[in-house]
């Protein structure tokens, strides 16, 4: 049933679990100034105010309109219920991917239900309500704010950052670097991926240049590079996959190596010990080439390792690099 609110009674505890839009808000802001609120918001009763968990956009245009009053809709009797009536309507009432994930979590904290009991309840699948719960339980607190806030790109996110969480030596705190030092200054989603591309699998210099708020210069360096290898002879093609197997294997063997307590039999130990030997003995010879290559490269006129201000390239002087 709707009925006219008080602006100032609604509860705002939901507002973070809703994305922000600016140019949406900006929109209809114009919108409400000239012919009011079309749609009510809605939300459920709570004792003596009313949770509000859809309309927050124009929430703030009232505010700023200076309403007092707002056309309201109950969603339900308690707050689980109504969460469950807002996502069962989500796709005409367009909650993204994220807000849906939101919801159900706390859906799922409010009622203890299982992944099959909520999906029964929406009349969903399993691996729907699932891949929902398991995106928003990788996502750290601080790259959920940026994302519900607006400050990084959803679509980033989604189909660029997560890609690089499947890499061992990658962590949840990486990611979280990363989204903190590039949001809020309106990067394309091409940026990003460039900026990713070199943060996650470029040198140290990269990282540190990111880090220290130099995305201009990276970027500079990013598209230096070709998008593929087809002005490469056959030769180059085979070393240039040579390399990124290389990179991807070595991140993979510093992340499993660390996990001690699930290296315990005899068998691998003796594997392992042998196996590593000969890769020790070989490092000196090994990280020789791939400096003489890296400093041969460096001195093409595509130049993407040279460190901010200087004239050299620059080397990845990481921790993890093994020095000869």
């Amino acid at each position: 049933m709707g009925r006219e609110v008080e602006l100032a009674t609604l509860d705002l505890r939901y507002e973070s679990y809703r994305m922000k839009n600016v140019a949406q808000e900006v929109r209809l802001l114009a919108s409400m100034a000239q012919r009011g609120i079309e749609e009510p918001l809605e939300g459920v009763d709570h004792e003596s105010h009313s949770i509000l968990l859809n309309g927050f956009k124009r929430y703030r245009c009232a505010v700023k309109l200076g309403l007092g009053m707002v056309p309201y809709s109950c969603l339900g009797e308690e707050e689980g219920i109504a969460i469950m009536n807002l996502l069962r309507v989500s796709n005409t009432k367009s909650l993204s991917i994220l807000e849906q994930a939101a919801f159900l979590d706390q859906l799922r904290q409010l009622g203890r239900m299982s992944v099959a009991e909520i999906a029964e309840q929406l009349s969903r699948s399993k691996s729907w309500v699932s891949m929902r719960l398991g995106l928003i339980a990788e996502m750290s607190p601080r790259v959920r704010e940026h994302l519900f806030r607006g400050d990084f790109p959803v679509y980033a996110y989604m189909y660029t950052l997560r890609q690089f969480m499947r890499m061992n030596g990658v962590s949840k705190q990486d990611i979280t670097d990363f989204v903190e030092k590039v949001s809020g200054r309106k990067l394309s989603i091409r940026e990003i991926e460039l900026l990713a591309q070199g943060y996650f699998r470029g040198p140290e210099s990269f990282r540190e240049a990111i880090r220290q708020g130099h995305t201009g210069q990276v970027l500079d360096w990013m598209r230096q590079v070709p998008p593929d290898a087809d002005s490469c002879n056959e030769f180059e093609r085979v070393l240039l996959r040579d390399l990124e197997i290389t990179h991807k294997y070595m991140q993979r063997v510093m992340g499993k190596s660390q996990q001690e307590r699930r290296l315990k039999t005899p068998a691998f130990q003796a594997q392992a010990h042998l196996l590593s030997a000969g890769i020790l003995s070989r490092q000196r010879a090994f990280f020789d080439s791939v400096r003489k290559l890296h400093d041969r490269s460096g001195q093409a006129p595509c130049r993407v390792c040279v460190a901010p201000g200087g004239d050299e390239p620059a080397r990845d002087r990481s921790p993890s690099s093994p020095q000869p």
